[in-house]
């Protein structure tokens, strides 16, 4: 299957992407760590069944440093050892976040403590942010039928320099 529509081609959606490209630049410079941004989008790309977000976020990961075994567990990191009490925390935010039409309260009370628990305020913006951010592009690019596979690191910062 083809993609809809160019956004990466159309003024509108290229003004667009300039801004919303901007709100990321200040989630990557939060001191929210650059390996829980990136799994916590990964998770929730994965709930949204975006290729094109998982194919972005398993290579921005892995040109960060994550390893592979870390990337392959995302999809079941409640039955892995390699995440952290913090990470852990901040994927099961992520589910919860995304997945708001499943639970009538959102993020329950006690992922929100267990959110507190591991990170600051600013950490805490950063990923309410984050996850709102990465459940808006999954959007935009399952709406569009933007395919996976053809992202390479640093590819999406490039374009908006």
């Amino acid at each position: 299957m083809d993609a809809r529509f160019n956004l990466f081609e159309n003024e509108v959606a290229a003004r667009f992407a300039k801004r919303f490209a901007n709100t990321g630049t200040v989630i990557a410079q939060s001191p929210l760590p650059k390996s829980t941004q990136e799994l916590v989008s990964l998770r929730a790309s994965q709930i949204n069944g975006c290729g094109w977000c998982i194919d972005m976020h398993t290579k921005e990961a892995a040109a960060a440093g994550e390893t592979a075994v870390r990337l392959h567990l995302v999809a079941a990191w409640r039955e892995s050892t390699v995440f952290t009490e913090a990470e852990r925390a901040a994927l099961a935010f992520a589910e919860e976040g995304t997945r708001l039409a499943d639970a009538s309260t959102g993020v329950r009370d006690e992922t929100w403590e267990r959110v507190r628990e591991h990170y600051d305020d600013d950490q805490v913006a950063a990923l309410v942010c984050q996850v709102a951010l990465i459940n808006a592009a999954n959007r935009l690019a399952v709406i569009v039928h933007q395919r996976g596979g053809s992202y390479e690191p640093g590819m999406f910062a490039a374009a908006f320099d």
